[in-house]
């Protein structure tokens, strides 16, 4: 792999995006950067593999499906592992074991890379980053290896040597970068990228109406139940309970039977319940929404933060999402509901305080960086045009 094609006709750049699909943040991330990499014609071509197309079922099992049935399933056993993973020797022998699998089980992932010729790879989780790395150190691989970390937290495996630069979602998981090693000047605070329609902020009067809501009243937006409230309609019910001139929005995605159910409840509520399937418009609800109940993955807490966008999280997932939801809480952009009843009090107390809400509002806005996926390009390809003078 040694031909990594820095000088590439018309002098375009091939950046090379590696996700895997443990939960979709890591991969609308590396979507992200792609698309504003699709807007510099003639500058860039990025290319977006999941890592895990090209690893072995047993691989594919351990980082996709048994993580999932994990976090769903038995979150407490997940909180261990994280916990027991972060702290482990790196070199320990348990380590040198799992590395040693998984390099035979990324073969096809080698060989692929080897055959797209990148200039310059951009790692959206940690394994394939790990199994680049140590490519690298071996001297099999000559082109530079980025990182962009996914959530407000910094687990010990997303830290390799070897690694170009690391793009880290605020300057708290940027100091603790430094602490573990990381050269200072390759470590770069851009926040966590979106895709580029959460960088425009359309007109709500414009967009409400595609979705039979009123501009003018106050409006939440239901991005997911989770273990500890319930089934989306579940929680809907309960929110239209509360008195008040509101409207709901209830995002199901690819659920047929919440949908359904949904819509059941919206023609028992007319005119304050807006069902919504899977949508690539996510960007345009949140735009007519005043608040945003969900879960604290990374990147739908980014995308919230920049469209300045305060949140009611719940049902965090150990570790990372925890991590999240304690960064949400400290910055004052969001409130925390553990169930039915909390979630009930802290809606009922935002409206009953709409001074409280307009300062989480501001507080969204000045953390929010919507330009993340832009400053992340401008930064590998500033680097490679160094790196490119200095041959």
């Amino acid at each position: 792999m040694r031909d990594s094609g820095f000088r590439r006709a018309m002098g375009e750049k091939k950046i090379l995006l590696l996700s895997v699909p443990a939960g979709a943040g890591h991969t609308r991330v590396a979507d992200a950067i792609c698309a504003y990499a699709g807007a510099a014609q003639g500058e860039v071509r990025a290319v977006h593999l999941d890592a895990m197309d090209f690893a072995t079922p047993r691989l594919r099992k351990v980082y996709t499906d048994l993580y999932l049935f994990l976090v769903r399933r038995a979150p407490g056993l997940w909180s261990r592992i994280y916990r027991f993973t972060n702290e482990a020797d790196p070199d320990g022998w348990l380590n040198r074991l799992r590395r040693r699998v998984e390099r035979h089980d990324c073969r096809p992932l080698l060989a692929r890379i080897a055959a797209e010729k990148p200039d310059v790879i951009v790692c959206t989780h940690f394994q394939p980053a790990e199994i680049l790395a140590r490519e690298t150190a071996a001297g099999r691989l000559d082109c530079p290896i980025w990182v962009q970390v996914t959530d407000f937290d910094l687990h010990r495996m997303w830290v390799h040597p070897h690694i170009a630069g690391y793009f880290a979602p605020n300057e708290e998981v940027a100091f603790r970068m430094a602490g573990q090693g990381i050269a200072v000047d390759t470590i770069h605070v851009t926040g966590i990228p979106t895709m580029p329609a959460f960088s425009r902020r359309p007109d709500r009067s414009e967009c409400a109406p595609a979705f039979g809501l009123d501009p003018a009243r106050m409006t939440f937006l239901l991005m997911g139940g989770g273990a500890g409230l319930g089934g989306l309609s579940t929680v809907a019910e309960r929110l239209l309970r509360i008195p008040g001139d509101f409207q709901l929005i209830a995002l199901a995605g690819r659920n047929a039977a919440e949908l359904a159910a949904l819509r059941r409840l919206a023609a028992a509520h007319p005119g304050r319940l807006s069902p919504q399937g899977y949508t690539d418009r996510v960007d345009r609800l949140m735009t007519c929404a005043d608040l945003v109940i969900t879960k604290p993955g990374g990147s739908t807490t980014a995308e919230c933060l920049a469209l300045g966008l305060p949140m009611i999280v719940n049902s965090p997932i150990p570790g990372q999402e925890e991590c999240n939801a304690n960064f949400l809480l400290e910055q004052g952009v969001a409130l925390k509901a553990a169930d039915l009843a909390t979630l009930d009090y802290r809606i009922r107390h935002l409206m009953a305080n709409p001074a409280r809400l307009g300062e989480m509002r501001a507080r969204a806005a000045a953390l929010g960086r919507p330009h993340a996926a832009l400053r992340v390009l401008e930064t590998v390809l500033r680097h490679y045009e160094s790196e490119d003078a200095d041959h």
